[in-house]
């Protein structure tokens, strides 16, 4: 097992990278990376063409839908090759009048077409297994099946080393799924040869079930591969371990006091478009923090290859009275519930009462009514402080 590791992993794949794509070690460029789409889609159509015309012979010469129905699977892995094929193809093509942020979305899309064929060929291929169970035909034996199913399950390992290798790469979940699927399918044919030598040493014809088992693989697949595909054209929440490195980037630099209102836009993988808020005192140069933002802008591009744009926030910090009363609203709210926060504080003085006036951030997947909280906040601002304070609160959710 070692072996075929190191074998896959390491030295056939840095052998197909370093023949087949240009400048491999600079993945973070789109054309590099599609690049690497079209290496593993060739890869795949090739591998699995093979598999496919190889199981769909001897599926038919020993009268095995459970075979068969395996050799759909490699079939349909070669069409989701294909159609990747031509996703990475359309991905790696330039931003344009009509397209400003790029294609980078349809090697998302071709992944969702993917699955939805994948799940179209599962139910089919279910359909036949179960018209197995009820009518079982009589299976025919050859060693010759037993030495391609074998070599199968060796490429089709191979090739989950492979995509596996080449998604950690360019950090892509289309090809780790198709890594995914590649195991999947190894674990599938593993049951064909299982159902096989049932039948050898027992006499029992369980190749109907063994169908199923392979379809119900598939159907699996298909669903999970809908789900990494679909959530990122929705919109999917960004990594927060990615928003933990952008705040951290932009308050490493002295003149910035905060970071608030992070939105990250993706549009395709390594084509990210991110905005924020970043709060800087009120007396600054605005020349100098003109200068400052334009020098984050361009490291957070150099960093995370994102294109950034940043909002300046004045926040008044040498007020005693606005720091204080500052610090009060905000442990009530903490008070209150400590997954809230504030920003974009600001008082406002008039000859009855002060308003204070923030912004408040509520997570996504709270249950409260957010009439309710910004209810309650006002309440206990009014009731609490020593003055009279009454609160304008407008609520983010992030």
């Amino acid at each position: 097992m070692v072996f075929l590791r190191r074998l896959g992993e390491y030295e056939m794949t840095e052998f197909l990278v370093r023949h087949f794509v240009k400048d491999y070690e600079n993945t973070s460029k789109v054309s590099v990376r599609t690049a690497y789409g079209v290496l593993a889609s060739g890869v795949g159509i090739f591998c699995n063409v093979l598999l496919t015309i190889a199981k769909m012979v001897i599926g038919i010469l020993l009268h095995s839908v459970s075979v068969t129905a395996d050799a759909f699977n490699n079939l349909s892995d070669a069409a989701s090759s294909i159609i990747t094929l031509v996703g990475f193809d359309i991905a790696g093509k330039p931003a344009d009048e009509d397209h400003p942020f790029g294609h980078g979305r349809m090697e998302y899309v071709s992944g969702l077409v993917v699955s939805i064929l994948i799940l179209m060929m599962g139910f089919e291929l279910f359909k036949t297994s179960v018209e197995k169970v009820i009518h079982p035909e009589v299976i025919t034996e050859q060693w010759i099946s037993y030495v391609i199913l074998a070599i199968s399950i060796a490429l089709k390992f191979w090739m989950y080393l492979f995509n596996k290798g080449i998604g950690w790469r360019i950090h892509s979940e289309t090809m780790k799924a198709t890594a995914a699927d590649s195991l999947n399918d190894c674990i599938s044919t593993a049951a064909v040869v299982g159902g096989m030598l049932v039948f050898h040493y027992f006499h029992l014809n369980i190749d109907g079930i063994v169908g199923i088992f392979v379809a119900c693989f598939v159907l699996w697949g298909g669903y999970e591969s809908i789900k990494d595909t679909l959530n990122p054209l929705l919109g999917e929440s960004p990594d927060p371990e990615l928003i933990a490195k952008i705040t951290e980037t932009v308050l490493n630099h002295k003149m910035v006091i905060g970071v608030h209102d992070i939105v990250v836009h993706d549009y395709g993988p390594g084509r990210r478009i991110v905005s924020l808020h970043a709060e800087v005192p009120y007396n600054k140069d605005m020349m100098e923090v003109h200068d400052l933002m334009d020098h984050i802008e361009m490291r957070l591009m150099e960093e995370y290859h994102c294109e950034a744009t940043i909002h300046m926030d004045p926040v008044v910090t040498d007020d005693e009275e606005v720091n204080e009363t500052r610090k009060e609203v905000f442990n009530i709210v903490k008070k209150y519930d400590k997954t809230l926060s504030v920003h974009d504080f600001r008082m406002v003085k008039g000859p009855t009462h002060t308003n204070v006036i923030f912004d408040l951030v509520v997570p996504y997947g709270k249950e409260y009514d957010p009439e309710r909280i910004v209810k309650d906040i006002k309440e206990e601002i009014k009731n609490e402080m020593v003055g009279k304070y009454y609160a304008v609160i407008r609520i983010d959710r992030f």
